[in-house]
């Protein structure tokens, strides 16, 4: 009561302005969170044209790999195939007891793969593959352990030199991950060069043992290599891939 009567006539004047006031800032902040909550027209263009664009880019990009995956087919048919070993049909891995393959086993087999350039020769363990196992990379995917072997070889007739290295391997519960740098210079006649570096994820079958999924990773953006592959090279006919 004394704080009340101590109020001077100015104040109590003034208290409906206050009032006022924070109702105008109530509004005001309302309105300022429904315009964020918005997106803006612009905002949802530039979405949609990225969408759309990248949309563009992955049916460029298949497109790329089926037709290359036609070529190799027409190389290999006027091309003899190179001196290289066969695969290793007959190798038996080791096992448990209840017949699962070992894993140390499985990995040693993928990693002397690499050390054959199995990514441009075919020539891989086939015993450590499922015979339906998936195969992806950036450009799409599908299963059948033979028709990646026949894509492995004849892509290789269609690389005038390369190289290939594992530089790391990482081992976890249900997969392996190998890390790698791969580069070739194609045989076209503007001699292209291809150079990336990527990692491959390994998924073992629990029941097996056998690598049921191989997903290729490569650390470079997809349109990339196509223009790389699209680039002429200054390089000879004797030129050695890039390390």
């Amino acid at each position: 009561m004394a704080a009340l009567l101590s109020l001077s006539p100015g104040s109590v004047i003034n208290q409906p302005a206050t009032s006022h006031q924070s109702r105008k800032t109530i509004v005001c902040r309302r309105i300022a969170r429904i315009r964020c909550g918005k997106a803006s027209p612009s905002t949802d263009s530039s979405a949609k044209q990225d969408e759309e664009e990248e949309t563009g880019n992955n049916a460029l990009l298949k497109l790329a790999w089926y037709g290359s995956e036609l070529l190799g087919v027409a190389a290999s048919l006027f091309r003899p195939p190179r001196e290289v070993e066969s695969p290793l049909k007959g190798v038996e891995l080791a096992r448990d007891g209840s017949g699962t393959l070992d894993r140390s086993v499985v990995v040693q087999a993928i990693k002397q793969d690499f050390q054959r350039s199995y990514f441009v020769t075919g020539n891989l363990t086939l015993e450590a593959y499922e015979e339906n196992c998936e195969f992806a990379d950036p450009a799409g995917s599908f299963k059948g352990l033979r028709r990646f072997k026949r894509n492995c070889s004849n892509f290789g007739l269609l690389i005038q030199t390369s190289n290939m290295k594992l530089t790391n391997w990482e081992d976890f519960e249900d997969k392996g991950i190998g890390h790698w740098k791969f580069s070739c210079i194609m045989s076209f006649p503007w001699r292209p060069i291809l150079s990336a570096t990527g990692f491959t994820e390994y998924y073992f079958h629990p029941q097996t043992g056998r690598v049921y999924r191989h997903v290729e990773n490569w650390n470079v953006p997809k349109m990339a290599l196509l223009k790389q592959l699209l680039r002429p090279s200054r390089s000879s006919s004797k030129t050695k891939a890039p390390e």
